[in-house]
């Protein structure tokens, strides 16, 4: 079930986030789940995953998907992108954009399979090194 997030979300998000993602931003994730940014949650009897998108019209920049090592391959990403979509097109967003870091080719695919192109390198975007800024339209 996707769904908004909520505060009591929390110490399951922040596991999520740091078991997932290289560069996690903890702080925009607590700010979040109290809004405005939208934080969709992926529960499978708890919280397996999130999308955390900054909303704005015409483009929202996604800030960071994360899905749980033991539920990555099934869909949850996918899942939580979709329903990402289909809020933003019901508030008037008109392109989506998000970065990945440049090295992550598998994530890279991930995103293209879900319509996005590579728009710009962006240098140092990382304390790791270059992202990439990918952008779909809705």
């Amino acid at each position: 079930m996707i769904r908004e997030g909520r505060p009591e979300d929390l110490p399951a998000l922040r596991a999520v986030q740091s078991a997932t993602l290289a560069e996690p931003w903890p702080d925009l994730l607590e700010t979040a789940v109290d809004g405005p940014p939208l934080v969709l949650v992926c529960d499978r009897g708890g919280p397996v995953g999130y999308a955390l998108a900054v909303p704005d019209v015409p483009v929202t920049y996604v800030a960071e998907l994360a899905v749980a090592p033991d539920s990555q391959g099934e869909g949850v990403g996918t899942d939580l992108v979709t329903a990402l979509f289909d809020r933003l097109r019901e508030r008037g967003v008109e392109r989506v954009r998000l970065t990945a870091r440049a090295v992550d080719e598998g994530v890279h695919d991930f995103y293209e399979g879900l319509g996005f192109d590579v728009v710009e390198r962006v240098p140092d975007h990382y304390e790791s090194g270059d992202g990439l800024l990918f952008e779909r339209s809705l």
